[in-house]
């Protein structure tokens, strides 16, 4: 028998696989193609304060081994999440799941954060700070160490449960931004959100997306992934969730022995919705052909 159990700053899963922000909705409608309940957890729709149509359509471009969105943080607003949504999310999911929160300002992620964290089917707040600095000419409060240490700390002084702050990779030292979260606080790091990414319509001369640019995503940026996962592993102390490009159980491991104790699945989920179940179902007999007996084991291992 092999222990595929992780705990995640105090929070115990029966596997490290959990469906990243934006690719898994709330749970149900994969929920009537699988018990989702095998799942070590999920993070659910990115929230924002207020409610969001979106950014104006088209807004996925395909890619070689990857693909293109700028979907623009559509969803109903906090309130709605946690008046409508949960209870949906818990009648098919009876585990605590992961919050994901943007914001466009310090006092938008602060509000979201403090609703949020009063839930009780809440285990951790995701804090995305890959999201456009308002207050600061758009710039992402993920790019500069001193506001993502800011958002942190805010966040922080209004809740109790372990808080992740998710790196963005389009920056040229993830490193001083995942150590000043660390000082600012943070319980644990999640990265990367998705890389910066165009496509132009030969036929049209155009943009494909609306947005013209978008998040790219998918096995491509796997490597990227883990490599920054490798490097700010080296530089904190706390845990860390490894995204980007994950789709089979091997990625899985190889994303754990750069650092992560848990991972997230993103595009797979877009492409065969029955990805993370597949990853879940294939682990340990993956973890055997490696003579892996405890994921715990391989935390950091290529170090």
């Amino acid at each position: 028998m092999v222990n595929t159990k992780v705990n995640l700053s105090g929070l115990c899963l029966d596997n490290p696989v959990i469906p990243a922000s934006g690719t898994f909705g709330y749970g149900y409608e994969f929920a009537e193609l699988y018990d989702i309940n095998i799942l070590g957890s999920f993070s659910f729709k990115g929230t924002t304060r207020e409610p969001r149509f979106g950014n104006p359509t088209p807004r996925i471009a395909d890619c070689t081994s990857g693909l293109i969105n700028s979907v623009g943080l559509q969803n109903p607003g906090v309130e709605k999440v946690i008046s409508e949504e949960l209870p949906k999310l818990r009648k098919v999911f009876h585990k605590p799941v992961i919050a994901n929160v943007s914001g466009f300002s310090i006092d938008d992620y602060a509000y979201s954060c403090e609703k949020l964290d009063k839930e009780e089917q809440v285990g951790i707040l995701e804090v995305n700070v890959s999201c456009p600095n308002v207050h600061h000419g758009g710039m992402s409060f993920g790019t500069v160490p001193e506001a993502a240490a800011e958002v942190t700390r805010a966040v922080k002084a209004v809740t109790t449960k372990p808080v992740f702050i998710k790196l963005t990779p389009n920056v040229t030292d993830i490193v001083s931004i995942a150590k000043a979260c660390e000082e600012a606080g943070a319980d644990g790091i999640s990265l990367i959100n998705t890389m910066l990414g165009m496509r132009i319509d030969l036929k049209t001369g155009k943009p494909v997306v609306a947005n013209k640019k978008g998040g790219f995503s998918g096995p491509a940026v796997f490597p990227v992934a883990v490599r920054m996962v490798y490097e700010v592993y080296e530089a904190v102390n706390i845990p860390i969730i490894g995204v980007g490009g994950i789709s089979s159980a091997e990625n899985v491991i190889e994303m754990m022995m750069a650092g992560a104790t848990a991972v997230e699945v993103g595009a797979a989920n877009l492409v065969n919705p029955y990805a993370c179940r597949d990853i879940v179902e294939n682990l340990p007999a993956v973890m055997e052909k490696y003579n892996i007996k405890d994921l715990n084991d391989i935390i950091g291992g290529a170090h």
